[in-house]
């Protein structure tokens, strides 16, 4: 794929904001290839995604931290009260990944990685039980046992944070680990962990609720993936899927069902994000 660069904004809605955008790429030689842009009305927020090649434009985007775009692009993003950043398709994020001992996700993300869907890099993997050591050997991914008790939970975090730093992550994935993080450990990224609930969100948090749905007879159940904030199972959603049940379907079936829409549904969101598709506004997502 040719490389480009996607520059994601959020300002109060205004006339005038996606003209000034497309000139400023004309006038400094890139070429749009995607453009998508909304407007919500309750909020009167102003959200864009602008995908362009870059081969042929004048400002430097090999900076780290962007100076020479930030230079030409601040008149604008002044003007409009802009929230904006830009990031480059050349570039890989590094995803850390968390699993406990259902291991379906955590297969499924592996092996879309290695056939190449999804365009990061896979550093690590942190875990708080060994099972999935075999796993991870044989997608040659460097595995990492951190028990987590109610007595060394600070400590174990301590651990995390130092792993998270020492292999350089930009965003984690929790593929059905089944910890809770502390508020103080969650607040430290922002946006930058991705959960899967088995469940049908807002339906259904918490624990067992497989379990909670077969009790009240439903006809659908779902998975649901989002960033993870300091209230459980309460941040952005980013994708959702269901699959429809029946009076005749055991808890088991499904649980059974559920697997199968936990892990494309959580490879969908990880996609979704590290292709820069995603703006957040409240508790709520944008997705392009």
């Amino acid at each position: 794929m040719t490389p480009s660069a996607i520059l994601l904004v959020s300002c109060p809605d205004a006339k005038g904001e996606v003209a000034s955008i497309a000139d400023f790429v004309y006038r400094h030689g890139g070429n749009i290839l995607h453009a998508d842009e909304h407007a919500d009305a309750d909020s009167g927020l102003f959200l864009m995604r602008v995908e362009f090649d870059p081969k042929d434009f004048d400002v430097d985007l090999a900076q780290k931290d962007l100076a020479d775009f930030r230079k030409h692009f601040s008149p604008i993003a002044e003007r409009f009260k802009m929230n904006w950043r830009l990031a480059l398709s050349s570039r890989r994020p590094r995803m850390i990944i968390f699993v406990s001992r259902y291991d379906h996700c955590l297969v499924d993300l592996l092996y879309r990685h290695q056939s190449g869907e999804l365009a990061c890099e896979i550093p690590l993997i942190i875990s708080n039980h060994p099972d999935n050591q075999r796993i991870a050997d044989f997608y040659k991914v460097p595995y990492s046992v951190v028990s987590i008790t109610k007595e060394n939970k600070q400590e174990a975090e301590n651990k995390i944070e130092s792993l998270i730093q020492g292999y350089r992550a930009d965003f984690m994935v929790l593929a059905r680990y089944m910890q809770i993080f502390s508020s103080d450990f969650v607040n430290r990224y922002p946006q930058r962990i991705i959960n899967i609930h088995h469940g049908f969100l807002p339906a259904f948090m918490g624990a067992k609720p497989y379990h909670q749905a077969f009790e009240r007879g439903v006809k659908l159940i779902g998975a649901t993936s989002h960033y993870v904030t300091e209230v459980l199972d309460d941040g952005p959603i980013i994708e959702q899927d269901v699959v429809r049940v029946s009076h005749r379907d055991t808890v088991e079936d499904l649980i059974r069902k559920g697997r199968d829409l936990e892990q494309v549904v959580l490879s969908r969101a990880v996609r979704l994000h590290v292709e820069n598709r995603i703006l957040l506004y409240g508790n709520k997502t944008v997705v392009f």
